[in-house]
This record gives C-alpha cells, sequence and structure tokens, in this order.
C-alpha cells in the first residue's frame, strides 16, 4: 500500500471532499485548496443511488452519509408523468431501491467534517502545472505533492491548464431548484412529470421537507425578476402537489441555473501526475442523477487504487477505468435529457406513447445496472 505521500486536492465540492476524506484515511497528507472564502455548498437537494453508496462504503464514509439521508423514495410510486397527472410509466422498485435523498448542503458538511482540521485552506486558488507534475501555485508561492487531484468544476482552469478542455456546451434548457419551508403535504409519489419542453420532480428530504425541480427549454441567460413566481406561472396549474411545492418554498431560496456539460470528454483524466477528478473530468447533465455519484466514483476508485502498486501504475488504472465508467453515462445522460425536454407536438407525443408502451420493468433495467459499482481489485 502507497502511504505517506502529500496530496493537493483542488475544490472543495462533492467530489474534491470525498477524495481528500478516503486518502487522508489511508494515511496520506492531503491539502485541499478552495479559492472560495467558505467551504459552503449552494444548490438544493441531491440524490445517490446505490453506486454512490458503494463507493463511499469503500473508503468508509457510507455510514455517515446513510445517517443523514433518506430512503423513502424506494417506497413511494416512482416514474414518469403527464401534466395532468397521469401516469405514463412506473418503474419497477428495483430501480429506486437504492436511492436515497438528503439535502446537498448536509451531504457536503458531512464530507468536510471527515477530512482532518486544518487540512481546508478557503479563501486559496491554486493553479497545476501545464506538464502535469506534481506542484502547484498559489498566491503565498509553490508547493510541490506527490500528487495533485483537481476537482474543480466544469470550468475546470486546471483541464484547462493541462491543455485538455474540448468545451463546455450549453445543455438547450434551464433549470430551477428548491426546497419547501412551509408545510406541504408529503407525496405518494416521486419522480418527474414531462410536458412540452418543460419537467418537474419532486423528492422527498430525510427531514419532511421537498426538494423539487423544474427545467424549460429556452435561450441560455434568461432571468425573473421573481423566479418562484416564473416557476408558479409555467407549472402552477399542473397536477398536485406541484403548485403547493413551489408556493411553500420561499422566494429568495429558488436557485436557477442554466444546464451545463462538457462537449467532449478529455482524452484522458490524467496528466503526468495530475488527475481530473468530477465535473472537472466528466460534467454531466443531472437527467440520471449520477453527477454526484460518479464524482464519488472517481475519489473511491482513486483511493482504492493507490493502496495497491506504484502511483504511475494507479494513475494509468484511474484513467482507463473512470473513462470507460463515465463516458457512456454522459452520453446517455445528455440524450435524456434532449428526450425529456422534447417540444414540439409530434416529438414529445410520439415520446409520451413510447413510454405508456414501454414496461417499466425493461425501462428499469438500465437504470439498476447504472446503479452496480465494485471498487478495482487489485492486479
Amino acid at each position: 500500500m502507497l502511504e505517506g505521500m502529500r496530496i493537493a486536492v483542488i475544490g472543495a465540492g462533492i467530489g474534491g471532499l470525498t477524495a481528500a476524506a478516503g486518502l487522508s484515511a489511508d494515511g496520506h497528507d492531503v491539502v485541499v485548496f478552495e479559492q472560495r472564502g467558505d467551504a459552503g455548498a449552494l444548490g438544493a437537494g441531491i440524490t445517490l443511488f446505490g453506486n454512490a453508496f458503494a463507493a463511499l462504503d469503500a473508503i468508509g464514509l457510507g455510514d455517515r452519509v446513510r445517517a443523514i439521508s433518506s430512503g423513502e423514495i424506494a417506497a413511494l410510486r416512482a416514474g414518469q408523468r403527464s401534466p395532468d397527472g397521469r401516469w405514463l410509466v412506473t418503474l419497477p422498485s428495483s430501480a429506486v431501491a437504492t436511492l436515497r435523498s438528503l439535502h446537498r448542503a448536509d451531504l457536503h458538511r458531512a464530507l468536510a467534517e471527515a477530512v482532518p482540521t486544518g487540512a481546508l485552506r478557503l479563501g486559496q486558488a491554486a493553479t497545476v502545472r501545464a506538464d502535469g507534475a506534481p506542484d502547484v501555485e498559489t498566491a503565498d508561492g509553490a508547493e510541490s505533492f506527490d500528487l495533485v487531484v483537481t476537482a474543480d468544476g466544469i470550468r475546470s482552469a486546471a483541464r484547462s491548464r493541462l491543455g485538455l478542455d474540448r468545451g463546455v456546451r450549453y445543455a438547450g434548457y434551464t433549470a430551477w431548484r428548491g426546497v419547501t419551508t412551509a408545510p406541504v403535504a408529503v407525496p405518494t409519489e416521486a419522480g418527474e412529470t414531462w410536458g412540452r419542453g418543460e419537467r418537474f420532480g419532486i423528492v422527498p428530504l430525510p427531514d419532511g421537507r421537498v426538494y423539487w425541480f423544474a427545467t424549460a427549454t429556452t435561450e441560455a441567460g434568461g432571468r425573473s425578476d421573481d423566479e418562484r413566481d416564473a416557476v408558479l406561472t409555467r407549472f402552477g396549474h399542473w397536477h398536485p402537489p406541484i403548485r403547493a411545492c413551489v408556493e411553500a418554498t420561499e422566494s429568495r431560496a429558488v436557485l436557477r441555473h442554466d444546464i451545463h456539460n462538457l462537449a467532449q470528454l478529455p482524452a484522458t483524466f490524467i496528466r503526468g501526475r495530475t488527475v481530473l477528478l468530477g465535473d472537472a473530468a466528466h460534467a454531466m447533465t443531472p437527467d440520471l442523477g449520477q453527477g454526484a455519484g460518479q464524482a464519488i466514483e472517481d475519489a473511491a476508485t482513486l483511493t482504492v487504487l493507490l493502496r495497491h502498486g506504484d502511483v504511475e501504475r494507479a494513475l494509468a488504472r484511474y484513467d482507463a477505468l473512470r473513462r470507460a465508467r463515465t463516458a457512456p453515462i454522459w452520453r446517455r445522460s445528455h440524450l435524456m435529457g434532449r428526450v425529456g425536454q422534447l417540444a414540439s407536438p409530434i416529438g414529445a407525443g410520439l415520446r409520451d406513447a413510447l413510454l405508456r408502451a414501454t414496461p417499466g420493468a425493461a425501462m428499469g433495467r438500465p437504470a439498476v445496472a447504472m446503479q452496480r459499482w465494485e471498487p478495482p481489485r487489485a492486479e
């Protein structure tokens, strides 16, 4: 087992913190550089499937995250509906059996608490070497490490610096997210409602609140004076409890973000002893709910591989395993977004008819397969 390395992690998001916690637990000296002045998370709710928990278990973090999450969704009817409330398809229980929900801020806090005290350097940006050498440059000067993990998001400065950036693209739709604060009837269903160029999703959270999200096909960069009112205007006439969920959310707490993903994946996730992880490597649309899960898998894969053999061999296997795993999910997620956002009457009508004609079991099989993950074995 490789022990005692000095490792830099750039970015204190979910992927970066998971990597830092796992690597620290294995005895490495980890420093996390975060350019923001605080380590808090922006966002609303988040869902994690069984693959994410298998990865968390592999590095000793699974129980910590289970304790702050809920598996209630597994007991609800889940699938896709039309705006009038009729079901287009119901997923089998196997497709959602491992799904757990939680607030993104709670997940972020739990991961940050698993990182050793003093390892987080907030308000400190770090730049990587273009040749991938394990050194970083900060405002205080250069520091040398044995390995650099770059988890600095979809617009990764490190990816660009390493010459691996192939562009970011607008997915064609914007998204709103919110978490209820006022009482609202607990949903008996979960999943998404698909309209024409619009979708709305409902996810119960552990504390009785409800996380909801909405999407609309529109030009990038749009904004409204009151985003909650904008959501109510678009979705308030859809089936219950959609309007109730939005009305039970404070206006200032409704977030709006245009959805982007990588235009193409990098040809490699490594350069020298610098590694891309999470959105920096494979930012995908949220349509399969796997963005955070794949970042967690990245972190666990890297941590486990560094227990086996030399660094160069571990990095080469990480690159091969993670590119093979994330590429099809990245492609499928983008395709799912395009299908879900179909706006023409003919296109949306054909989509809905196909969903009604497809058995739920057939729809669930790819989801079940995607949720399988095992830690890499020693070679």
